[in-house]
């Protein structure tokens, strides 16, 4: 019979102006331009009634509100048992597209216009990767990448028993694996997963970015099989890069912000993406995958598991807690980004006093669940009042031939995956390598960390909502998902998270106004610097148009017969565009072209593309330049 495959890839970019970018938690990060477009990748599989449906979408975090949509908008036989929505973790993507009010701190409430570019290009992708269901050869590969990730969270691996810290060497986990689906003898799609958080971008950054992942696969796509994002043919190549259990893994390699293998951020997010496509391509040609798909998934109320001895880990019977965020939480994982004055990882003095001596005493369940964390967030009794957190965790379990998927909605820190994927492999009788934990995806609850990790309460232990039995509350239900898929029995759906209604914020139509004595598109300034090009316009608010599936700029060649040819768009990485306020109603828009060194020699031009209020659509082009 064999697998059918198809892919898909759509644009899912939001607010690049005035939208607080969701990742890093800043309120005074506001999108101020783009650097790269947000994309979603869809792969379909199906053999025989059984289809899969995976989509890596290049967002800070999935939403539930965001799931539910999607799902809401596939054709029937596609559901929440068998469709995977991941996110890449890039912090520099524009947020307000949850229904969870903890996620929009930062935009001003919840954000129809990004949400609805998010959703319907995630949908797009799903329907295009369906629509291209034909059959494929798969194949599947391992290797190890080794100077793409640190391990951020020292201290709290450490507490880790020998046998687990043995199994990590390096305190890093260097395995990235690649699903190459082929056709005809040529590569049609190409999926990875490797752990290292999306963070080579810092909080400082105004762009919206799909940071190193994202690089990883615009290189492989739009520079070396030449894809061209904007075109109405149907792409050469598609390919993602997924992430894994990433929670204690950072791109940072000089463990600070920014301090990456670069001399900057733009150059730290190139390199490791770079590495890892590296990595990746040199995985084409596994071995070849025959047959073999399934998936089970259920939903786990993680404030009240009964966690039975045999996942504990101490031999006896724990249960969870409702969601407390703790102080360690608030001080960020430093070495990505400082978090919020006042708190710090580890011991937080007026906090831990606060919860030893007036809130343990008088709570044991509380204590038992979530000691010895300084209690600073009460996000269950506050979800009462309002939905501020998602209590209700979808786990999910996809197999495409060898290969396991688990699926959690959170941070999963290595020796935390490690314990997944064992539990799993012990069941489904595969080797542990087949055996993936597949983080970020269906929903969000923040990090996982083992017990002993939680214990230091460094910032991924303050960040493990539900308390130290979290993880042995997830071990046991991919548990009963393995051996019911074993069994060939179907699993226990469990209950979704309920529904949240969200008042929309309304974005208000932009006064958009020339600057006197201009029309909109004019250009201000224009430079031409080594082989650096920019160009300054008269602009409009670039939230009137998100240009989904287009561009807000375009840098354009003369060809031989005097026609203007678009080489570069605003999702290529030799492009920034950036947008200012120069007045009340006036604003600036300034596009920069770092010309390649392949570059073909010839005259040039840079185009901002714009739509105002009272105008309409726009073009402002620059004067002619020459590219030697």
């Amino acid at each position: 019979m064999g697998i059918a495959a198809g892919r898909g890839i759509a644009d899912i970019t939001g607010e690049t102006a005035e939208c607080g970018l969701l990742g890093y938690g800043k309120a005074d990060q506001q999108s101020a331009g783009l650097h790269t477009r947000q994309r979603a990748r869809a792969f379909a599989f199906e053999e025989g009634r059984v289809r899969l449906l995976l989509v890596v979408c290049e967002l800070p975090l999935m939403s539930d509100a965001v799931v539910r949509e999607v799902l809401r908008r596939l054709p029937e036989g596609y559901g929440a048992a068998n469709v995977m929505l991941t996110a890449t973790h890039t912090h520099c993507g524009p947020g307000g597209y949850f229904h969870h009010r903890l996620y929009n701190s930062n935009t001003g409430g919840f954000r129809e216009q990004t949400f609805r570019a998010i959703t319907d290009g995630i949908t797009e992708a799903a329907l295009a990767a369906i629509a291209d269901l034909a059959p494929a050869q798969l194949r599947l590969a391992q290797g190890e990448l080794r100077n793409a990730s640190t391990n951020r969270s020292r201290p709290a691996f450490d507490r880790n028993p020998a046998a687990d810290r043995a199994h990590f060497p390096d305190a890093i986990d260097p395995a990235t694996t690649l699903l190459a689906v082929e056709r005809d003898g040529r590569l049609h799609a190409a999926l990875n997963w490797f752990a290292t958080h999306n963070t080579s971008m810092t909080n400082r950054n105004r762009l919206v970015s799909a940071d190193n992942k994202g690089y990883a696969a615009l290189h492989w796509e739009r520079t070396v099989a030449g894809v061209d994002h904007l075109a109405d043919a149907e792409p050469e190549l598609v390919s993602a890069f997924a992430q894994t259990n990433a929670g204690d893994m950072s791109p940072n390699l000089g463990l600070a912000p920014g301090r990456g293998p670069g001399g900057d951020e733009f150059e730290n997010t190139r390199i490791i993406g770079l590495r890892q496509y590296e990595a990746a391509a040199a995985l084409t040609g596994g071995r070849t995958i025959r047959g073999g798909l399934d998936f089970r998934a259920t939903h786990l109320h993680l404030s009240a598991v009964d966690v039975r001895p045999a996942f504990t880990g101490d031999g006896r019977a724990h249960r969870t807690s409702p969601p407390v965020g703790g102080a360690a939480a608030f001080a960020g994982a430093r070495v990505d980004g400082p978090g919020f004055k006042g708190f710090r990882p580890g011991a937080n003095p007026l906090w831990d006093a606060v919860s030893r001596r007036l809130v343990y005493p008088f709570a044991p369940a509380l204590r038992d669940a979530q000691y010895p964390k300084a209690l600073a967030l009460p996000a269950g009794p506050l979800n009462r009042l309002v939905p501020v957190i998602q209590e209700r965790a979808p786990v999910q379990l996809l197999r495409i031939g060898p290969l396991f998927l688990i699926g959690v909605p959170g941070e999963v820190t290595i020796v935390a995956g490690l314990r997944l994927r064992r539990t799993v492999a012990a069941i489904v009788g595969a080797e542990l390598s087949d055996v993936l934990v597949a983080g970020y995806s269906n929903g969000y609850i923040h990090y996982v960390t083992t017990p002993e990790e939680y214990d230091a309460q460094e910032y991924e232990g303050g960040s493990t909502l539900f308390g130290r039995w979290e993880l042995p509350a997830l071990c046991q239900a991919a548990a009963g998902l393995a051996a019911a898929m074993r069994d060939g029995v179907p699993a226990e759906p469990g209950v979704p998270e309920p529904t949240a209604a969200v008042r929309a914020r309304r974005r208000r139509a932009e006064a958009d106004a020339p600057h006197p004595g201009r029309r909109f598109g004019d250009v201000l300034d224009f430079s031409l610097i080594g082989r650096r090009a920019t160009a300054s316009f008269v602009a409009a608010h670039p939230s009137n148009n998100l240009r989904r599936g287009g561009s807000y700029l375009s840098v354009e060649r003369l060809g031989g017969d005097g026609t203007w040819v678009r080489v570069a768009d605003d999702g290529d990485w030799s492009t920034l565009f950036r947008w200012a306020r120069s007045g009340a109603a006036t604003s600036i828009a300034t596009v920069t072209w770092n010309i390649p060194e392949g570059a073909a020699p010839g005259t040039y031009r840079i185009a901002y593309h714009g739509d105002s209020t009272p105008k309409g659509p726009f073009t402002g082009v620059s004067g002619p330049f020459e590219v030697r």
